[in-house]
């Protein structure tokens, strides 16, 4: 995982059919965590942020534009972590670089011999752990994270929340991570973003 200088993620008018154009700037380390119904867009305004949906407004990294980055070269540092993982090769470890840090294994309550796993053998809870150790494997600038730990127990959500606001901190990325769970967002945000009637609302961690 990379060591880099903080970005800031910027969003302006940002709109979309299903939400109201809003504005928000993000600075490294904060996460922001996303709530509302379902249907109410909050997967597709990821999609949007990772250049995956069309979208009104602008998305800035830094000084890049969305619009003027080459998509593929946009989502290596936009690093979306869908609710679903996709995988592509029977074996763990051909998803993973050889560099990847086996600590983390025992940081996520996984075995160490799971990178030896086949695919087709995976709970979706063992699924969920890895393609989240997968995408913090390689360099980005900015987590998207679309219900990480749905597929998790109590005490492995917590795991894995300890885990990831551990690498959060120490590589200070944006985050913006969509959750369902009033107890996960006291925990987890610095600020919440309600998406409500199409309508996008800043709220401050601790209000009702």
């Amino acid at each position: 995982m990379n060591a880099s200088q903080p970005s800031i993620l910027r969003l302006q008018q940002l709109g979309s059919a299903l939400l109201q154009p809003f504005s928000l700037n993000l600075r490294g380390g904060e996460i922001c965590c996303l709530t509302g119904t379902s249907g109410s867009g909050k997967s597709r305004l990821l999609r949007a942020l990772a250049d995956l949906e069309p979208h009104q407004g602008e998305v800035w990294l830094d000084d890049q534009n969305q619009q003027q980055t080459p998509a593929h070269l946009w989502r290596l540092q936009v690093r979306l972590v869908p609710a679903e993982s996709q995988w592509w090769s029977d074996e763990v470890a051909d998803h993973f670089p050889a560099d990847y840090d086996p600590e983390d294994l025992k940081a996520l309550g996984l075995s160490s011999d799971a990178m030896e796993w086949q695919v087709s053998r995976l709970s979706s809870g063992e699924k969920q752990r890895l393609a989240l150790l997968r995408a913090l494997a390689f360099p980005l600038k900015v987590l998207l994270l679309d219900e990480p730990t749905a597929n998790l127990d109590p005490a492995t959500t917590l795991r894995v929340e300890h885990w990831l606001k551990q690498q959060i901190a120490r590589h200070r990325w944006p985050v913006v991570w969509v959750a369902h769970d009033r107890e996960q967002v006291q925990r987890v945000a610095d600020l919440e973003l309600v998406i409500q009637d199409g309508e996008v609302q800043e709220m401050l961690i601790g209000s009702d």
